[in-house]
C-alpha cells in the first residue's frame, strides 16, 4: 500500500483539480479496476450474444455457476495469500529476491491444492447429482482454478508496485473473452451459456498465464529455500485466520439465505437466493469507492506520519518519538473520519439514484426491500477493514483476530435470526457485525496508541528470538575486579 501513497503523493503534490482527477483514477485503477472490467465485460457479452433470449434454468445455471466460481475462490485463496504476501514483503525489504521464486512455487501449490479439494468434490456432485455435462462442469473449474491463480498471482505484481499492469492484464483476458465468446456462438454455433462459460475461462487463464510471465521476468532466481516459507505459516497464523474469517464474513450472510424458504435450487447442485444476492451486490457497489478513498487519502497521508514515526524510534528523541507518535494518530483519526464523511455523501447519492431508477429497469420490489439495509452493512464493513489495515500497520495481528472473529460470528448469528423477520430487515446481520467488527478495531487501535512503547520497546520483535547456551548468572568477580584495581595503582 505504500508504494500507492508514494506515486500519490507526487500526483496530488501541484493540488490541482485535475491531478486530484487524476489520483482519485489511478487509486481505482490499483483497486476496483480489475472487478469493473469482468463485470463490463459480462454486460457485454449478454447484450451481443443474446443471454436474455435463453431459457430461465440454463441463464440461473450460468449464473450460479459465475457466482461460485467468485466466491470459493476468493475463499480459497485468503488463508494462503496473506502470510505469502507477508513474506514476499520481507524477502524484498531484505533484499534476498532468490527467495521470492520458491515462496511463489509453494504458494501455486498450496493454492491449487486446496481448490482441487474444493472443488473436485463438487464437480463430482455436480454432474451425478445435477445431470450437468461433463463439458460444462470440467469448464466451470478450469474456470474456477484459473480465476485462483489470478488472484494469487496479483499479490506478487501488487508487492512490485505494478498496479497498471495488473488492470492491464485483466483487460486483456476481458478482450479475449469477449472475441472468444462471439466466435463460438456466431461461427461454431455454440450455446451462449457454454461459449460465455468457455470464454471467461479462457480469459482468466490468459491473466494468470501473463501475471506469471511478469513475475519470472521479475525473478529469475531460485534459492530452492522452501522451509522459511512454510515457517511464516506458523509465524504469523493469526493473518491466515482473519482474512479467511473476513472473507467468510462477507459471505456468510448470504450463505445463511441460502438455506431459507426462498432459496432456489438450480440442477440440484447450486442453491442462492437471487433477490437477497443481487441486493448484496448493489449494496457491495453502493459503497465500493470507500477503497478508492482510502487509497487516494488514507493510506498517502498517514502513511508520511507513520515514516516519521519510524524514523524517530530508529535515530531520535524521547521527545522525538512522543510528537511523532501523537501525529501519527492524529493523522489516522483525522483519516477515518473523512473516510467516514466523503463516503457517507457518495452512498446516500449512489443510495437515492438506485431506489429512484433501478425499479423502472426491471429490479424486483423484493431486492430493493433488501437494499437499504444491506447498503448500510456494507458502509460499515469497508469502514472496518480500513481499521484492520491499520492494526497491520502496527504489527497487532491479535487485534485483527479479534476484529475478524467478532465480525463473522455476529454477521452469522444476526442473519440467522434476521432471516426470520421481514424483508427490510434482512440484512440487519451484516449491519450488526460489521459494526461489532469496527468497535472491536477502532478499541485495538485506541489500546495499541496507549501502548506503543511497551510494544515497541519491550514485546517487540526487533531483535529475533532464538535458542543458544544459557548465559552464566554470574554478574560481578571480585577477585578478578581486586587484581584489576591493584594493577591499576
Amino acid at each position: 500500500m505504500a508504494g500507492i501513497g508514494v506515486k500519490l503523493n507526487r500526483i496530488f503534490e501541484k493540488n490541482t483539480l485535475t491531478t486530484n482527477m487524476v489520483g482519485f483514477a489511478y487509486s481505482a485503477v490499483a483497486t476496483i479496476a480489475p472487478m469493473m472490467v469482468i463485470i463490463l465485460n459480462l454486460m457485454l457479452m449478454e447484450h451481443v450474444l443474446g443471454f436474455s433470449k435463453v431459457g430461465y434454468a440454463q441463464r440461473e445455471l450460468f449464473s450460479c455457476t459465475v457466482l461460485y466460481t467468485f466466491i470459493f475462490s476468493l475463499l480459497t485463496a485468503a488463508p494462503f495469500n496473506s502470510v505469502l504476501s507477508r513474506y514476499m514483503s520481507d524477502i524484498i525489504y531484505e533484499e534476498r529476491y532468490q527467495d521470492i521464486l520458491p515462496c511463489y512455487y509453494l504458494g501455486m501449490v498450496l493454492n491449487i491444492g486446496l481448490s482441487c479439494l474444493v472443488g473436485i468434490p463438487f464437480c463430482i456432485r455436480e454432474y451425478f447429482v445435477g445431470d450437468v455435462s461433463v463439458a460444462y462442469v470440467f469448464v466451470g473449474f478450469c474456470g474456477y482454478v484459473s480465476l485462483v491463480l489470478v488472484f494469487y498471482s496479483m499479490i506478487y505484481l501488487s508487492i512490485c508496485k505494478d498496479y497498471e499492469r495488473i488492470s492491464a492484464y485483466f483487460f486483456a483476458g476481458m478482450v479475449l473473452a469477449f472475441i472468444a465468446a462471439v466466435i463460438l456462438k456466431f461461427i461454431f454455433h455454440w450455446g451462449v451459456c457454454q461459449s460465455m462459460l468457455l470464454a471467461l475461462t479462457m480469459g482468466f487463464f490468459l491473466t494468470a498465464v501473463l501475471e506469471n510471465a511478469l513475475i519470472k521476468r521479475y525473478f529469475r532466481e531460485n534459492s530452492n529455500r522452501y522451509k522459511p516459507v512454510i515457517q511464516y505459516f506458523k509465524k504469523y497464523w493469526q493473518l491466515v485466520v482473519t482474512n479467511f474469517l473476513y472473507i467468510l464474513g462477507l459471505y456468510i450472510h448470504n450463505f445463511v439465505f441460502w438455506t431459507t424458504d426462498a432459496r432456489m435450487t438450480v440442477a440440484k447442485s447450486f442453491v442462492c437466493n437471487q433477490p437477497y444476492d443481487m441486493a448484496s451486490c448493489l449494496a457491495m457497489f453502493t459503497n465500493i469507492s470507500a477503497t478508492v478513498i482510502f487509497i487516494s487519502r488514507v493510506e498517502m497521508h498517514f502513511h508520511e506520519k507513520y515514516k516519521f514515526y519510524s524514523e524517530a524510534v530508529i535515530g531520535g528523541r524521547g521527545s522525538d518519538i512522543k510528537t511523532t507518535k501523537q501525529r501519527m494518530f492524529r493523522q489516522l483519526e483525522s483519516e477515518l473520519m473523512t473516510l467516514v464523511r466523503i463516503q457517507f455523501i457518495i452512498s446516500v447519492v449512489i443510495y437515492l439514484l438506485c431506489i429512484i431508477f433501478l425499479p423502472q429497469i426491471g429490479f424486483g420490489g423484493m431486492t430493493m426491500k433488501i437494499y437499504p439495509m444491506l447498503a448500510a452493512g456494507y458502509f460499515v464493513l469497508f469502514i472496518m477493514y480500513s481499521a484492520i489495515i491499520f492494526l497491520y500497520y502496527f504489527n497487532d495481528l491479535m487485534g485483527s483476530v479479534y476484529t475478524a472473529v467478532g465480525f463473522c460470528l455476529v454477521t452469522w448469528i444476526g442473519s440467522l435470526i434476521a432471516s426470520h423477520q421481514s424483508m427490510i430487515w434482512y440484512g440487519a446481520g451484516l449491519f450488526a457485525g460489521a459494526l461489532t467488527g469496527w468497535t472491536i478495531a477502532y478499541a485495538r487501535i485506541r489500546w495499541v496508541e496507549k501502548n506503543m512503547d511497551a510494544h515497541i520497546f519491550c514485546r517487540g520483535t526487533l531483535i529475533p528470538n532464538g535458542r543458544g547456551p544459557k548465559p552464566s548468572g554470574l554478574v560481578y568477580k571480585k577477585k578478578v575486579a581486586d587484581v584489576e584495581s591493584g594493577k591499576a595503582e
